[in-house]
């Protein structure tokens, strides 16, 4: 998986595109896009070896603000208030959860 993301664009390295081979190093910046989200992940040090799940953030240190995560969270909450073509009118209850939320808004 993280291969077909670098041969998409979706890895950067301080700031350039990458291959799949590209070894990582102390202090690399890493961007990776990911559910339209940009993480931004900063290499504290490198493992001698292979590590369990748990111990990965003594290694890395998540820098991506919050404001992405909260952006993501509006747009998932619009999509699902938009209507697909051709899905016809809306059925009662989502008249009616429509109507709760336009009231809620005012």
């Amino acid at each position: 998986m993280a291969a077909e993301a670098c041969k998409k664009g979706h890895v950067r390295i301080n700031g350039k595109t990458v291959k799949p081979s590209r070894e990582v190093y102390n202090l690399d910046e890493i961007i990776l896009r990911k559910n339209q989200i940009n993480y931004e992940l900063s290499v504290l040090d490198i493992p001698s070896g292979r590590v369990s799940a748990k111990l990965v953030d003594i290694y890395r240190k998540d820098t991506t603000p919050k404001e992405v995560f909260e952006n993501h969270k509006l747009m998932q909450l619009n999509k699902n208030h938009y209507r697909q073509k051709g899905e016809g009118r809306p059925t009662k209850k989502e008249r009616r959860d429509i109507d709760e939320y336009l009231d809620e808004s005012e």
